[in-house]
């Protein structure tokens, strides 16, 4: 043994050297057992193809192009291969997981919960917890526990993994019996039961909180079972190599934070406009707004805005009263003061053709003498408090912003700072002087609000003509809703 050791001692270079070239030859063996096809041919066609649904929490074509919470997730993904994004839509989640095991996309991503394990598809890593949540029609008894539901018409989107949670369920509540749709959304289910076609309905917290606003008439009722997990979905037969890579992504995305503020943005915002305020917003858009969309329409044409948002300012001017006149003096369905009208060229400011027109106007104008270091949605909510309380207060308020050390292009930034306007050891420090400031800011958030309501609004339109026009198969079990399965109580 000594005289092995020994042996060793005096040829250790030689052996060394030995190892290394030995190590060397297996370098490719090694990279090939981590080489992944399907990594190799989206880094050969350049984009990644992600197979979504067509709905507001995942994928939808909004004012600035593609938005939704599941695209912004996979568009930074693409971003991290180094390639593009294609996008292919489905109608349902169970078409989502096949589009994908067919090889006609990449990955799935659209709000899908994680399932128990099937050979044919892996997951990524929990991304959201989803909370189920029964939803219930205003004006029914309280819906408060799972007894309540029994005897209830209980829609549910098929394969979203509710009805998983309620079969388990049934096992102990023999009553219980639901509906199932895979052709809708959670907006037709609420709409449905707002409506009375269903009384009630099971859909996740994140997108009731998103949808509430837009029907008023429908309230929450209890938390039902444990959360699930959303995940994407990979098809099992390309190997672990895209999953990893995702993986991977997503603990970067966690761990910076980017995760977080992507579901602030999305889901976190206050309900600011409560039931009433939404309900009678509604009312009066579907009672009022026709009188002037034509009108909005036109401006909207002429001054490169979206006519939904020049409606949504009239309503926060003057509820589309055309005769609206302040105290101090402000009058018109678009509110003008004389100095603005008369720069705008408006000679009857209680000519609601003539306030329409000249209130976008002044708003593109102040749009235009922004500095151009302050760019997309942050450019129109600082153009919209301005047309509030005036460019010089949003300067001043800017100005604050960066004293505090705060970036001035930023809308949340400046929305901050315009509240220290009316506190005399910031105001004393400005050009202008006092503003009320945090009026800029209501204004600013209910603008916002009422033109996501009119946007949706005309999209659920466009959508029920549409889904109004989809065959429907005939079957005997349906109800008198035809896009549902029954799922019958088994007593």
């Amino acid at each position: 043994m000594y005289r092995l050791f020994a042996h060793l001692r005096r040829h250790a270079r030689w052996y060394l050297l030995l190892g290394s070239v030995v190590a060397l030859t297996l370098v490719p063996y090694w990279q090939q057992a981590y080489r992944n096809p399907q990594l190799e041919r989206i880094a050969s066609r350049d984009f990644l193809t992600m197979v979504t649904r067509n709905a507001p929490t995942i994928y939808y074509q909004g004012r600035n192009g593609p938005s939704g919470f599941d695209y912004e997730l996979m568009r930074r993904f693409a971003d991290y291969l180094g390639v593009s994004l294609a996008v292919e839509v489905e109608d349902n989640i169970a078409a989502v997981v096949r589009a994908v095991t067919s090889g006609k996309g990449d990955i799935g991503a659209a709000a899908l919960p994680l399932q128990p394990a099937q050979e044919d598809i892996h997951y990524s890593q929990p991304i959201l917890n989803l909370q189920p949540l029964v939803i219930y029609r205003r004006g029914l008894p309280p819906v408060r526990e799972i007894e309540d539901l029994i005897g209830k018409k209980l829609g549910i989107i098929h394969d979203s993994g509710i009805g998983e949670l309620l079969r388990q369920l049934q096992q102990d509540w023999p009553a219980l019996g639901w509906r199932e749709a895979a052709a809708l959304e959670v907006a037709d289910l609420l709409q449905r039961v707002e409506d009375g076609r269903l009384d009630a309905a099971v859909v996740y917290r994140h997108q009731f909180k998103l949808n509430r606003l837009f029907f008023p008439g429908v309230e929450d009722g209890f938390p039902l079972g444990e959360p699930l997990s959303m995940a994407w979905v990979f098809d099992a037969g390309q190997g672990i190599g895209l999953q990893r890579e995702a993986n991977r992504f997503l603990d970067e995305m966690r761990r910076d934070g980017v995760l977080d503020a992507l579901f602030e943005r999305y889901f976190g915002h206050d309900d600011y406009l409560e039931y009433v305020g939404a309900r009678t917003f509604i009312q009066q858009a579907n009672a009022r707004l026709e009188d002037y969309a034509d009108l909005f329409r036109q401006a909207a044409r002429d001054t490169g805005f979206d006519w939904k948002l020049l409606a949504a300012v009239g309503y926060q001017e003057s509820h589309w009263n055309p005769t609206a006149t302040s105290p101090t003096g402000v009058r018109g369905l678009m509110m003008l003061t004389n100095p603005t009208a008369k720069e705008v060229g408006v000679t009857n400011r209680l000519d609601a053709a003539q306030s329409i027109d000249g209130g976008a106007r002044y708003l593109r104008g102040i749009l235009d003498r922004l500095p151009e270091s302050i760019t997309g949605d942050d450019r129109l909510w600082m153009a919209l408090a301005a047309y509030n309380v005036g460019l010089g207060h949003l300067y001043d308020a800017r100005r604050l912003a960066r004293q505090r050390g705060k970036n001035p292009d930023r809308w949340t930034n400046v929305r901050e700072a315009l509240p220290l306007l009316q506190k005399r050891q910031w105001y004393e420090q400005t050009r202008h002087g006092y503003a009320r400031g945090g009026e800029p800011v209501i204004y600013v958030r209910n603008i916002r609000r009422y033109y996501e309501i009119l946007d949706y609004l005309e999209r659920s339109q466009r959508q029920y003509y549409q889904l109004e026009d989809r065959p429907v198969e005939i079957s005997d079990n349906l109800p008198e809703d035809g896009h549902f399965d029954v799922v019958e109580p088994v007593l």
